[in-house]
């Protein structure tokens, strides 16, 4: 149990969990790109911790950038996509991988995802460590999930409420969500 601010939260997923897959993405998204240099593209603030372990298992050369977006305000989404800061890479012609920390309603990875195509790459395609199928309201394919969870808060390995709780190891659930789980 940890508390952040006005808000309690209980482990979900354990951060020994975590590793595991993300090693398990790592291995399938190298086998899946021998031979493509593909150019790992980093949400942020969210995804650091993901895709900084992500990459350590990353087997084929790569590239790393990142793009600073945000819709969320304390707990909840705002539907609407800010762009803080854009991406400067040249895209063109490259196979980008976005990594996300967390896809929950789509107006995010779908606003990314629509501002790449206008950039002409060879291919995206979205790894998210997290991904809440009942809030999902896009068409776009999700090629690597790393978890599926409950349309519900959570917080800890770089997600936070209010910029607090992305150093936490574990990714935790906001308690009265887990409480309605049971």
């Amino acid at each position: 149990m940890v508390q952040l601010k006005d808000k309690v939260f209980d482990i979900l997923i354990p951060e020994e969990k975590l590793l595991t897959r993300i090693q398990n993405m790592a291995e399938q998204i190298s086998q899946d790109y021998v031979d493509k240099l593909p150019m790992f593209l980093a949400v942020l603030n969210g995804s650091f911790m993901f895709a900084a372990d992500l990459l350590k298992h990353i087997t084929i050369p790569c590239e790393i950038s990142f793009v600073k977006v945000a819709s969320y305000q304390e707990i909840h989404s705002t539907g609407k996509l800010t762009q803080l800061i854009g991406l400067s890479d040249e895209v063109r012609g490259r196979h980008i991988i976005i990594l996300e920390d967390i896809v929950d309603t789509g107006i995010t990875i779908e606003g990314i995802v629509n501002d790449l195509h206008k950039k002409n790459p060879t291919s995206i395609q979205i790894a998210t460590l997290l991904h809440k199928p009942d809030a999902y309201a896009k068409q776009l394919p999700l090629q690597y999930i790393g978890f599926s969870i409950p349309n519900q808060f959570v917080v800890g390995y770089g997600l936070d409420y209010d910029q607090l709780g992305r150093n936490l190891k574990d990714i935790h659930v906001l308690q009265e969500d887990r409480r309605n789980m049971l």
